[in-house]
């Protein structure tokens, strides 16, 4: 039987400890050379909407050792509109009933049949949040207590509830362009963590004397400055340009996601993308060399580097999804709920054939 599971059922079994444990192992098997990540692809195209692209977007990854290979595949209507200085990607709803489109199909790697079914959206937050908690666990002083977030979205919940599994996390300030969204966030996770979040009014007031520096947002420009950085921080980012390229080389030691600079990029003819534009998005990335600059596997695998002082400056940049995070991630959802009797059932020979494909 393939068990189909919904954002509620993956919320009950998934902690983020759980998280970080089980991609910080399937990190080793990767810079082994035992797992296999595929670059994620976006096919983009005209959407009928105004001002709107389609994007049908894919990853995907195989651990061995965990008997799984999973897939990824969003299929999403996204804008590009201004706030403020920035200009952020935002998905819209447009599915029927005002509903996003993502899911995750997970497969075993012994016979090939389809394991489990679920949506995207928790299973994505938590392995953005374990991978930047890693980051922390490697790269932060051992001391680190206070954290300064720039960002109050849905990213950023995770991206705190990892810094609080990664290290003794007792103070929290938090900026966001929208105060109000800033101030219902800080009360929410304050809860959720049993941390005081303090939401600011300026960015320059949320990392002030941080230890950890978290950008959690959705932006295409950058949101931290080289001028901001002192000395012993870690800096730490959801997506390539967050942090200004300057900053980055200032950093004592730099540590990206993967080696891979962007996706691969499929796009109708005469559609301008402006991720891909001059000076947004993958082109903040184009002063870097990927191929050169250490990964987070290479840390936990000894291949590079960690903190080496007390007063280094660490940055950890994750430029690139995986795939292969939610084979790992949806393995540990796969085992949990099917012992909590969570999801439903629904016959494999549905999702399989006898015709020779």
């Amino acid at each position: 039987m393939t068990l189909i599971l919904s954002n509620e059922d993956v919320e009950k079994v998934l902690t983020m400890p759980d998280c970080m444990e089980v991609l910080e192992d399937a990190y080793v098997e990767l810079s082994e050379g035992r797992g296999l990540n595929r670059v994620r692809s976006d096919c983009l195209a005209p959407s009928g909407q105004a001002e709107a692209l389609y994007s049908l977007k894919s990853m995907d990854g195989v651990i061995p050792k965990l008997g799984v290979g999973a897939v990824r595949i969003d299929s999403d209507i996204v804008t590009w509109p201004k706030l403020g200085n920035t200009m952020r990607r935002v998905k819209v709803p447009a599915a029927p009933n005002r509903r996003y489109v993502g899911l995750v199909l997970l497969f075993s790697s012994a016979n090939g049949e389809p394991l489990a079914i679920l949506p995207d959206g928790v299973l994505q937050r938590m392995r953005v949040g374990a991978a930047n908690g890693l980051a922390i666990k490697y790269l932060a002083r051992k001391d680190a207590r206070a954290v300064g977030i720039l960002g109050s979205g849905w990213q950023a919940g995770a991206q705190l509830m990892a810094a609080c599994a990664a290290r003794g996390i007792e103070q929290i300030r938090c900026f966001s362009p929208n105060p109000e969204h800033c101030k219902a966030f800080a009360s929410d996770m304050t809860t959720a963590l049993g941390v005081e979040i303090e939401p600011v009014a300026q960015p320059e007031d949320a990392i002030a004397g941080a230890d950890i520096v978290i950008c959690a947002s959705n932006s295409i420009d950058n949101i931290f400055f080289e001028r901001w950085i002192e000395p012993g921080v870690h800096l730490s980012s959801i997506k390539l340009p967050e942090i200004e390229t300057a900053a980055m080389r200032r950093a004592d030691r730099l540590v990206i996601h993967t080696h891979d600079a962007s996706p691969i990029h499929v796009v109708a003819k005469d559609i301008a993308v402006p991720e891909k534009g001059r000076n947004k998005g993958w082109d903040l990335g184009a002063g870097l060399d990927f191929r050169k600059t250490p990964t987070l596997p290479d840390v936990i695998t000894g291949r590079a580097p960690g903190r080496q002082s007390e007063q280094e400056v660490t940055c950890f940049i994750n430029n690139l999804g995986m795939g292969y995070q939610f084979a790992a991630a949806g393995a540990v959802v796969y085992r949990k709920a099917k012992e909590a009797g969570l999801g439903h059932h629904l016959p494999t020979d549905w999702f399989t054939q006898d015709v020779h494909p």
